[in-house]
């Protein structure tokens, strides 16, 4: 079994890099119509289902990445980065990963990661041209040199027929939930509205706490074996 202590559990919160659809110069507008069509239903239209477009990276952007590890004397750490300018916060990212996260046993964790946060980080550091880390890399490498954990992929034991969230897995597992207080529908509206960037890092580390004892459940290790201190 995987030492969870090689692992970097991470979370991302992401939102339309524009807020609103009708900010949107005419060219963004049109590639959005292009896209939307695959989101519409009945009489839906492109500006409706704009508030989705946080979830994709070419319309979207990340806001915070939290991530969390086990050390060794079991204590559970949480560090998130966090900035308005995307930019500084992928390049503080890619450093602590650069620098930390180099060697062939340590991995990456995230629920629904290999579908969304993992290839999400990559797009957006290249649009933002930084040079992307080894261990998120995929470039020419084979499916078992991918150094990708995924919770959501561990509970489906090879089943594909449909998405599991974190939240019902937490429930299942008698975890308190980390939507207490926000979920994925607000963080646009908490960022571009409210300006509460410290909210949305407090909602993000509730996930990569939950998705941290996920892991655990999903290994039969018991979770209270571990200290649970959010350090940040």
């Amino acid at each position: 079994m995987i030492d969870p202590k090689n692992i970097l559990f991470l979370d991302i919160e992401t939102v339309p890099f524009i807020h609103q659809y009708s900010d949107l110069s005419e060219e963004w507008q049109q590639l959005w119509d292009k896209k939307a069509k695959f989101l519409l239903k009945e009489n839906n239209t492109p500006s409706e289902v704009y508030e989705r477009a946080g979830i994709y990276a070419e319309f979207g952007k990340i806001v915070c990445i939290s991530c969390g590890i086990i050390d060794a004397k079991n204590e559970v750490r949480i560090k998130s980065f966090v900035a308005e300018n995307e930019k500084d916060l992928l390049n503080e990212f890619a450093s602590m990963l650069n620098k930390f996260y180099n060697k062939p046993e340590q991995l990456l964790a995230a629920h629904n990661g290999k579908e969304f946060d993992f290839p999400y980080i990559a797009r957006r550091m290249l649009i933002n041209e930084i040079q992307i880390p080894e261990i998120l890399n995929l470039s020419g490498k084979r499916p078992w040199e991918i150094k990708h954990i995924d919770t959501m992929e561990l509970w489906k034991f090879g089943d594909y027929k449909h998405f599991t969230s974190l939240e019902l897995l937490a429930k299942l597992f008698n975890i308190p939930t980390p939507k207490d207080d926000i979920n994925g529908a607000d963080v646009a509206r908490v960022y571009y509205e409210e300006k509460d960037l410290d909210r949305i890092k407090k909602y993000c580390e509730k996930d990569v706490q939950t998705l941290l004892k996920v892991y655990l459940k999903l290994n039969s290790l018991d979770i209270n074996n571990y200290i649970w201190n959010v350090i940040s």
